[in-house]
């Protein structure tokens, strides 16, 4: 049953002609009534049901206005990497031993970093990690010689960006707290990011298809793109 909360939000959104995320922001922020900060969450629906093959997206950003999320990181590196690795900010740190820990279940962090010369050894866990989206991988920088960049990265706002099956890509732009402009410097570097992916696919037609725009615990609004993707 909606709570008395939910039922003061507005109805029907979906059935609103859809408009550029500038207008809409300050709708999505009023219907943060929650006690916490809400998230700014961004949905695409993406052209991926090709003839010859399906269109599979995934790779990571720098969110330049931040993402308003404390991240718990974790790295498996070398004893030669450890001192770099706690003076960049990570959580936790560890080697063989770490390893051994997560193969018992102990995975109490949200990004895991390892180095290549590890990787080998982490590579073994691909069924632990892979299925919870923990597993580095190179193509999303957490796989590398480069402890301090990941970790920096990963730490001072960073989103993955990846499609399901069903061609849904769900990724927040920042808080209700955030003034516009960081939420708007998001959005942009999003979809600057999913036009450069674009441009290495082979694609009929746009890649995106619908845009949405809702908060946590709010309703969604249909975004109008000012340029076609």
């Amino acid at each position: 049953m909606p709570s008395k909360r939910f039922k003061k939000l507005p109805e029907k959104t979906l059935e609103l002609t859809s408009d550029v995320i500038e207008k809409l922001l300050s709708n999505v922020k009023k219907n943060c009534t929650t006690k916490f900060d809400e998230s700014v969450d961004l949905s695409f629906q993406i052209n991926n049901k090709q003839k010859k093959n399906e269109i599979n997206i995934r790779t990571v950003i720098n969110l330049p206005g931040g993402s308003g999320k404390k991240v718990k990181v974790a790295v498996v590196c070398e004893d030669t990497k450890v001192s770099e690795a706690k003076d960049a900010g990570a959580d936790l740190v560890g080697g063989d031993d770490f390893i051994e820990k997560i193969k018992g279940g102990e995975m109490n962090f949200e990004k895991l970093i390892c180095t290549p010369a590890m990787m080998i050894k982490l590579s073994k866990l691909g069924k632990v990690l892979g299925p919870k989206g923990l597993m580095p991988n190179p193509k999303l920088g957490s796989v590398t010689t480069d402890i301090k960049k990941a970790v920096t990265d990963a730490k001072s706002g960073q989103a993955e960006i990846r499609n399901d099956k069903d061609g849904n890509i769900g990724v927040s732009i920042g808080k209700k707290s955030f003034h516009d402009d960081q939420l708007l410097k998001n959005f942009h570097a999003i979809l600057d990011t999913l036009e450069k992916e674009k441009g290495n696919l082979t694609l009929k037609g746009d890649l995106i298809k619908n845009t949405f725009i809702t908060s946590s615990m709010g309703v969604s609004y249909k975004v109008k793109l000012g340029k076609i993707i």
